[in-house]
């Protein structure tokens, strides 16, 4: 190393040090102390911690056997994990609220547990993604699984970008899974897994409990992490976030057009209703082009902005 980088690297440190010095009276940090005790967030300061699990623990209804050294540690694992992954976390809570509405109606109307909304935080973090695999949506859904439960899936329409008509697809798969295995919580790792392939184990293993089972990592941590978002959104304050009510993402307001003709022009149909082609995408991405070819005899549900929705009030939105 030659002396002028162990200079340049002395300057560095000298540099750090005095930046920590001045930085440990800032009246910023000092104020964040009492931030956090006027909100009631347990004092970490900087360091690192963990957090101490719930004496119960259930997922839809059915026990987490916490007795068991491997089932503690692994929902450990996946609270840590999610409590340490700040800035991807506090999103997650805030669409929570924006979308959970939607999700639990369908889930009620279903007779699914409530508890199966936590699975799109696990699935796509309430985002519209693509996964490696193809796997699309809030729900991740594959196209042949898709259109095998009639879901329209081509290049103009994209109903697993559908929140409504993919989790109606998501019930319908729970259920079976459910009256399979007769657990709700192997029904939600088939999600995950795979009937098949939660079977096969089953047959291998001779075990039919889902906490007893030796399954690939990705299934074997999936049940740990819908319940850790379960425990995280139900509680932000208890994991150290301090997210206030009206900070969430709330509900927006639409009202809805039905359509079973053509549409040439997504922009100019906006205009019409006097929203854009930007905001009328955002709250129907199922409709991948700038225009509609309707399947012949198929009415579409379009949900148009109502005026003021980008200014509405957090406290009074609802659909």
């Amino acid at each position: 190393m030659k002396f002028s980088d162990r200079k340049t690297i002395f300057s560095i440190f000298i540099l750090t040090g005095v930046l920590l010095i001045f930085f440990a009276d800032s009246p910023q940090l000092k104020g964040f102390g009492s931030l956090r005790t006027e909100l009631n967030i347990p004092d970490t300061g900087y360091v690192n911690r963990t957090y101490k699990l719930p004496e119960d623990v259930t997922f839809a209804g059915e026990r987490m056997p916490l007795e068991n050294f491997d089932t503690r540690e692994s929902l450990e694992r996946e609270i840590i994990t999610s409590a340490y992954r700040h800035s991807s976390t506090i999103l997650i809570i805030k669409k929570a609220n924006r979308y959970f509405p939607i999700i639990e109606k369908i889930l009620r109307e279903n007779n699914i547990p409530d508890d199966f909304k936590y699975l799109v935080a696990a699935e796509s973090e309430f985002s519209n993604v693509v996964s490696p695999a193809g796997a699309t949506g809030f729900w991740q859904i594959m196209t042949a699984t898709g259109r095998e439960q009639g879901l329209e899936i081509n290049d103009i329409v994209d109903e697993r970008y559908h929140i409504e008509k993919a989790t109606g697809f998501a019930c319908d798969y729970l259920r079976k899974s459910y009256e399979k295995f007769g657990s709700w919580t192997l029904a939600a790792a088939s999600y995950n897994g795979g009937r098949a392939a939660i079977d096969e184990q089953i047959r291998i293993q001779k075990q039919t409990n889902y906490y007893d089972l030796l399954l690939t990592e990705e299934t074997a941590r999936y049940i740990f992490r819908v319940v850790a978002y379960k425990l995280v959104i139900s509680d932000p304050k208890a994991y150290g976030f301090a997210i206030e009510p009206d900070e969430l993402y709330s509900p927006l307001k639409y009202f809805e057009v039905k359509v079973d003709t053509a549409i040439s022009d997504f922009s100019a149909f906006a205009g019409h209703f006097g929203t854009n082609y930007k905001l009328l995408k955002f709250l129907n991405p199922w409709l991948r082009k700038p225009y509609l070819r309707p399947r012949q005899g198929k009415v579409y549900t379009i949900k148009i902005p109502e005026e003021g929705m980008r200014n509405q009030d957090p406290s009074e939105a609802e659909n």
